[in-house]
């Protein structure tokens, strides 16, 4: 029973490792297109402002992230709609950037009102994006 149990263990070890990895490349790519410094505001400056607006846009990735994985067929499938999904969180923080210029720099002045706008914004494409992953 406990082996029946077990047999999607590799399956779920492969789509977990894929989840993980693409948090990190996504972590990575947000954090070079931003102008601002998440790494050092947030650990050295411990700028809550950039916490919240980076915390909130994993999210936002984690959600379509989600349903690419619930919704693929194969690995190579949930590979494909992954980066879908991380184009569409970068084109989400570049389109809250166009409505919001000044971000960064109000990002790393800490202002609470640009990183919930810029995470909120993340969020909502975030669960568009994997409402349209569903078939």
């Amino acid at each position: 029973m406990v082996i029946h149990s077990l047999s999607g263990l590799p399956a779920f070890a492969a789509y977990f490792a894929t989840a993980v990895a693409f948090c990190i490349l996504y972590l990575v790519v947000y954090m070079r297109i931003t102008p601002h410094d998440e790494y050092d505001l947030i650990v050295k400056e411990h700028n809550a402002s950039a916490a919240l607006a980076l915390g909130l846009s994993l999210v936002g990735f984690a959600i379509a992230l989600a349903s690419a994985i619930l919704h693929s067929v194969n690995i190579l499938d949930c590979i494909i709609w992954g980066i879908v999904a991380l184009v569409v969180q970068i084109i989400a923080y570049y389109l809250a950037r166009l409505a919001h210029p000044q971000i960064s720099e109000a990002i790393r002045q800490n202002a609470m009102a640009s990183a919930l706008w810029l995470g909120f914004v993340s969020v909502a494409a975030g669960i568009l994006s994997a409402v349209c992953m569903s078939p």
